[in-house]
């Protein structure tokens, strides 16, 4: 069941490729003079994409997940060296800088969990974070920025080989076993995370970053802003479903 959830997460997870899908089954049976059914499935397609693209359904499916852990006040945690900054994206290439080499969310997870080490002298950051063969792991990115930002290796321990959240939370067990860490990850994935983590045996303290939610609660015309939140929503919405149903 679990490989099978996978197979749907992609299409589940991506609303205009379930919309194309739904546009085609209905051109399909309008060909074959199911014309009604065919329209039927035509409108759902558009009401679909258009729905997906807005700003109120985005902000509605991604801030209750945001939502759910505050941001890191730097009082919390008295003590607490280790900071876990869970990976990303990461396709370094050419003279492109590290900067643009490292995705939207994983940049704001790095340059927060910076912060967080600025904020507490003598901490130790643990960069997460693999890749499939034949790709660069974001650890490696994350490891990259923190030394041209001047942090010290002897600062930072790199687990490069993690290619999920699950296995990264097994990772840092390896690492620090039931010592507690501050978290960071984007705020609409720590909800996953700390499900993850804790059923790992791991004692996370959440630094949730990135947020995504923003105040345009009636945006109601359509743009890649609104389906990039409506498609990380759903992504953590299935994630969660199957940890709820042990599935993942």
């Amino acid at each position: 069941m679990g490989i099978v959830l996978r197979g749907l997460a992609a299409p589940l997870g991506n609303p205009l490729l379930l919309a194309i899908v739904l546009a085609a089954l209905g051109l399909l049976l309008s060909r074959v003079r199911r014309r009604r059914a065919g329209a039927w499935l035509g409108a759902a397609a558009a009401g679909l994409a258009y729905l997906s693209s807005t700003a109120l359904v985005g902000n509605a499916l991604i801030a209750p997940l945001e939502r759910q852990y505050p941001p890191f006040d730097p009082a919390q945690a008295a003590g607490v060296r280790d900071i876990v900054v869970l990976g990303s994206g990461y396709e370094p290439r050419g003279r492109i800088p590290v900067t643009g080499a490292i995705d939207a969310d994983g940049l704001a997870r790095a340059v927060e969990g910076l912060r967080l080490a600025g904020l507490r002298p003598g901490s130790r950051l643990l960069l997460s974070g693999g890749a499939p063969p034949g790709f660069a792991p974001s650890a490696l990115g994350y490891a990259q920025l923190a030394a041209d930002l001047g942090v010290q290796r002897s600062a930072l321990v790199v687990l490069d080989r993690a290619q999920d959240t699950e296995q990264e939370a097994r990772e840092v067990v390896a690492v620090l076993g039931k010592a507690p860490f501050v978290l960071v990850t984007s705020a609409y994935h720590m909800p996953r995370a700390m499900q993850l983590m804790r059923r790992a045996g791991a004692n996370p303290v959440p630094a949730p970053t990135g947020q995504l939610s923003r105040g345009e609660r009636f945006g109601v015309l359509p743009g890649s802003r609104g389906l990039r939140r409506t498609e990380a929503a759903l992504h953590e919405y299935l994630g969660l479903a199957a940890i709820r149903l042990q599935l993942d």
